[in-house]
């Protein structure tokens, strides 16, 4: 199997993450927005809560992606993994350090 078999099957994962993390995806913008507003005296405090929420996401892809991957065999989990990681890093680029 080759990563564009697994296409479809992405792309739905892709959407119930984003259907099901909704508030997390919005939290994120949020914080973004605001420590890009936030006084220098802020910045840092708010640049941390940027990167724990990334971090969170970051995370609950992780986690689909490799459920998942655990009912593959070896060789087609590295497969499969590599092309969820390149759509997802598509979709959510802030979300592709997986």
């Amino acid at each position: 199997m080759r990563g564009g078999h697994f296409a479809e099957l992405i792309a739905r994962q892709l959407a119930l993450f984003e259907e099901e993390s909704g508030d997390l995806i919005q939290a994120c913008d949020d914080a973004e927005r605001a420590y890009d507003r936030a006084a220098r005296d802020e910045a840092e405090e708010r640049y941390g809560e940027v990167l724990d929420l990334v971090e969170t996401a970051t995370d609950r892809l992780a986690e689909l992606r490799d459920s998942y991957a655990e009912g593959l065999d070896d060789e087609v989990a590295e497969q499969y993994r590599a092309a969820f990681d390149a759509a997802a890093a598509k979709r959510f680029p802030r979300f592709a350090a997986l």
